[in-house]
């Protein structure tokens, strides 16, 4: 009697989905990808992809496999024709199972965080491989959310490709940082709910972007994104005030720094100020490298004449083949 193989690591909602499909037994060509959630997902079929999430949809288009996609999240804004040829499944925090399992995709890559929980646990019962992308805001962590994508989509040359071309670009930027003296104090701010400033503090993407670009974060009292009081904001002693691009509801310089206690910072005496656009800022993608280095030509002027003629080797990399 013929004999069917087994991965060789299956997690507990991987077996549950074994069980419900009689305990299917794996293709020969198949793939396991370790997930962020620790989960072993066998991968048979790569062709309709949903990606949720802006920095899985900019990889997965970096190296080339954009026609495998059927479907793609609202953060997904880069390259800018993903939203505008693929299918929207919504936000990537508020999804709907029928959306996404309505496209018919035979693989779901989706960044770590993406919910709800309770659409999520849909989506794991589905006879569909989930697997979800690593969401480290570090240098190692942007490589290894390389890596994985471009594995699971038995891509690997072309991921080796990408990350070759961040690791350059990573390396530019720690030379560049080699030539800062004094750091400058950033806050970011999210945005303003009833005249209270919402700022980034630890484990956050704009705490690590601030870091990666040679700053302080000037929020150390807390950890992820809370509003402030006006006490607190002029204790932090902000230079540059830090925020992103976001169309109608973008923040401007002279909402903050018409805020009486804004008025009292560093920032204000110089007019410190800084928008880059969302995606590109905190993404964590391919781009970041270069994002942090726009970010610290911006933060230390002095910084522009040296770097004028800089190109980041992740844009002129070919890793579609």
């Amino acid at each position: 009697m013929k004999r069917w193989t087994r991965p060789r690591l299956i997690s507990l909602a991987g077996l549950a989905v074994a069980l419900m499909m009689n305990a299917a037994p794996a293709s020969a060509d198949s793939i396991v990808v370790r997930d962020a959630h620790g989960h072993d997902v066998q991968v048979t079929d790569t062709q309709r992809i949903v990606s949720i999430g802006g920095a899985v949809t900019e990889i997965l288009y970096a190296l080339g496999l954009q026609d495998r996609i059927v479907g793609v999240d609202s953060t997904s804004l880069y390259p800018s024709t993903a939203l505008s040829e693929k299918p929207n499944v919504g936000y990537m925090r508020q999804l709907s199972a029928e959306g996404v399992l309505g496209l018919n995709p035979k693989l779901i890559l989706a960044i770590d965080g993406a919910g709800p929980k309770e659409i999520i646990d849909v989506l794991q019962n589905a006879k569909v491989p989930l697997i979800f992308v690593p969401d480290t805001h570090t240098e190692e962590g942007l490589v290894q959310k390389i890596n994985l994508v471009a594995h699971a989509m038995n891509a690997d040359a072309r991921g080796a490709c990408l990350a070759k071309a961040v690791t350059s670009d990573l390396a530019s930027l720690h030379s560049l940082r080699g030539k800062i003296g004094k750091p400058v104090r950033v806050m970011f701010v999210m945005s303003f709910l009833n005249g209270r400033a919402m700022v980034a503090g630890g484990k956050t993407a704009a705490d690590a972007i601030i870091k990666l670009a040679g700053g302080i974060n000037a929020i150390d009292a807390f950890e992820g994104y809370k509003p402030i009081n006006d006490e607190a904001i002029i204790a932090s002693k902000p230079d540059v005030i830090l925020t992103m691009q976001r169309g109608q509801d973008q923040i401007e310089k002279e909402t903050v720094f018409a805020n009486p206690a804004f008025t009292l910072t560093p920032a204000a005496k110089s007019q410190s100020f800084v928008a880059m656009e969302g995606l590109y800022l905190l993404g964590f993608g391919p781009r970041t490298a270069a994002a942090a280095h726009d970010l610290a030509v911006k933060l230390y002027p002095s910084l522009g004449s040296s770097e004028a003629n800089w190109q980041p080797a992740v844009f002129a990399a070919d890793c579609r083949h």
